[in-house]
C-alpha cells in the first residue's frame, strides 16, 4: 500500500482563508497514515485480510491528500440532484425513457436501488454532471478512510471521523432494510446474498467483505456469491439449501442479459426476491442517453419540467447528445469538444476523449451505441506529497439514496478515467473550503 502522510499539519500561515482551488493546489494536510488505515479496518471486524488484499491487489486505492471544493459547488451539487429526482419522478418522464429500455427495466419492483452515484467535475464555482451510477462502489471503503484521517487544520474541519463512519454504516443497513421493506416483505430481512461475477476475482471484493462483516454486525447473513451459483426453484431463489431475500447486485450486466445470470432475472421478475440496484433504476439514471434528454430544452419543456429546473440541469450538466449517422460529419470535425462514451458503459470503459480519437475508433463509435458529451476538464489537485507534488486529476462523487446524499468522496487519479492505479490517487476525503 501507497505511503501516506504521517505528519499532523502541512498547511501554511493562513490557509484557512484560501479558497478550494488555492487549497487544492497547496494544502497538505496529513493523509491517514498506513498504520491509522489498518486500524480502521480491521475495526471493521474484517481482520487483517482486508487490508492484506488492499495491499497486495489495489494499493493505489486511497489518496495521500484530501480535496477542496467551494461552498457554491457544494451547493450546486446538491442543487442538481434534488432537480434531477424531481424530472425523474415526472410520469412523462418514466414514459419515455422506459419506452426505449429493454422489457425488463418497466418491471417495477417498489424498491428504489441503493448506492446511486453522481459524478461530477468542478472548476472556479461551476459543477458539471459527468455521468450517474446506479450501482456506485466504494462506500464502505471511504468510511474506513474517513476512520483513519484526522480532518484538515487549514478550514478548521478536524471532524470525528469514527462518528461520520458510523453514522454512515448506520445509514447503509437502514437503506437496505427500507428496500427490503419497499420490496413488499414485512418480516425482519435475514439473509442478503452480494453477487458479482467472479467475485473474489473483482478488484473492489475487499469491499465485499467489509459488507459481509457490516450486515453481519446487524443480524444480517451475507453471502459473496457468483450468480452462476444461485438457482430458480420451486418459487424461491436458492444458494445451496439457503432461501436468498435479498440481493446486493454488483453485476455489470445492468439488464441481466446474460445466460448464467437467468436464475436471478427469473426471480427478480417473478418478484420472488429483492433486488437492488435493479434494470429500472439503470434505465432511469444510469443509461447515458438519459444525460442527451436532460440536456434538451425543448424536450424538458415538454415533459412539464418546470423552467427553474431546467435551468438548474443546463446549467450544471455538460450538453449531451445522440451520436447519430447524419451529424458524424459535425462531431468528427469538433471532436476536440467531446467525450464519446457507450450508452451503457461503467468505469470508462469504451469511452474516448474526442483529441485522442482514432480514425479505427470513431468507426467503433458510429457502429456503436454511443453519446457526445461536451468536455469538461477536471479540476487538479498537488498530490503525492509537499516533497515531491504531482498534479493529479480528481472528479467528485456523491452517493445517494432515495435523492438525499448520504457521502460525498472524491477519486483522484491520472490518465483518462479514474482508474485506482495512480500512485498518491483513489478515493479522497472532501471538504468544503471556508472561503
Amino acid at each position: 500500500m501507497q505511503d501516506f502522510a504521517t505528519s499532523d499539519s502541512l498547511c501554511e500561515p493562513g490557509c484557512g482563508t484560501q479558497d478550494a482551488a488555492q487549497l487544492n493546489a497547496s494544502c497538505f494536510c496529513a493523509g491517514p497514515s498506513a498504520e491509522a488505515l489498518a486500524a480502521a479496518l480491521r475495526n471493521d471486524h474484517a481482520g487483517p485480510e482486508v487490508y492484506g488484499l488492499i495491499s497486495e491487489r489495489c494499493p493505489h486505492l486511497f489518496a495521500a491528500l484530501p480535496v477542496f471544493v467551494s461552498p457554491a459547488q457544494s451547493a450546486r451539487m446538491a442543487r442538481l440532484i434534488e432537480a434531477i429526482e424531481q424530472v425523474v419522478a415526472l410520469p412523462a418522464y418514466r414514459e419515455a425513457v422506459l419506452a426505449d429500455a429493454p422489457a425488463i427495466a418497466r418491471h417495477d419492483p417498489g424498491a428504489r436501488g441503493v448506492f446511486y452515484g453522481y459524478d461530477f467535475h468542478v472548476g472556479d464555482d461551476a459543477v458539471g454532471l459527468i455521468e450517474i451510477n446506479t450501482n456506485a462502489g466504494g462506500a464502505l471503503l471511504n468510511a474506513a478512510l474517513a476512520r483513519a484521517g484526522r480532518g484538515c487544520s487549514a478550514i478548521g474541519d478536524a471532524g470525528d471521523g469514527a462518528a461520520r463512519a458510523a453514522a454512515l454504516e448506520q445509514a447503509i443497513v437502514a437503506m437496505f432494510r427500507e428496500e427490503w421493506r419497499l420490496g413488499g416483505r414485512s418480516t425482519p430481512l435475514r439473509t442478503i446474498v452480494i453477487v458479482d461475477d467472479e467475485p473474489e476475482n473483482q478488484y473492489l471484493y475487499p469491499e465485499f467483505l467489509l459488507f459481509r462483516q457490516l450486515f453481519a454486525r446487524h443480524d444480517i447473513e451475507a453471502l459473496i456469491v457468483d450468480p452462476s451459483m444461485l438457482r430458480w426453484e420451486a418459487g424461491s431463489l436458492w444458494r445451496g439449501d439457503l432461501i436468498v431475500d435479498l440481493v446486493y447486485n454488483r453485476l455489470t450486466d445492468f439488464m441481466l442479459d446474460a445466460p448464467e445470470h437467468a436464475a436471478l432475472r427469473d426471480a427478480y421478475l417473478a418478484s420472488a426476491v429483492v433486488l437492488t440496484p435493479h434494470p429500472r433504476a439503470h434505465a432511469l439514471y444510469a443509461d447515458k442517453r438519459n444525460l442527451a434528454l436532460l440536456t434538451d430544452e425543448a424536450r424538458l419543456a415538454a415533459l412539464g419540467v418546470a423552467p427553474e429546473t431546467r435551468a438548474i440541469l443546463l446549467g450544471a450538466i455538460p450538453h449531451t447528445e445522440l451520436v447519430r449517422p447524419a451529424e458524424a460529419e459535425r462531431l468528427w470535425r469538433t471532436r476536440r469538444d467531446w467525450f464519446f462514451k457507450p450508452v451503457a458503459g461503467y468505469g470508462g470503459r469504451a469511452a474516448y476523449r474526442g483529441d485522442k480519437l482514432t480514425k479505427r475508433a470513431w468507426q467503433d463509435i458510429l457502429d456503436g451505441d454511443y453519446v457526445a458529451q461536451a468536455i469538461m476538464a477536471p479540476s487538479a489537485r498537488t498530490g503525492g506529497s509537499a516533497e515531491a507534488p504531482d498534479r493529479l486529476k480528481f472528479d467528485i462523487r456523491s452517493y445517494t439514496y432515495d435523492g438525499q446524499v448520504q457521502w460525498t468522496a472524491a477519486r483522484v487519479y491520472q490518465g483518462q478515467t479514474t482508474n485506482f492505479r495512480t500512485p498518491g490517487g483513489g478515493f479522497a476525503m472532501v471538504y468544503t473550503a471556508n472561503a
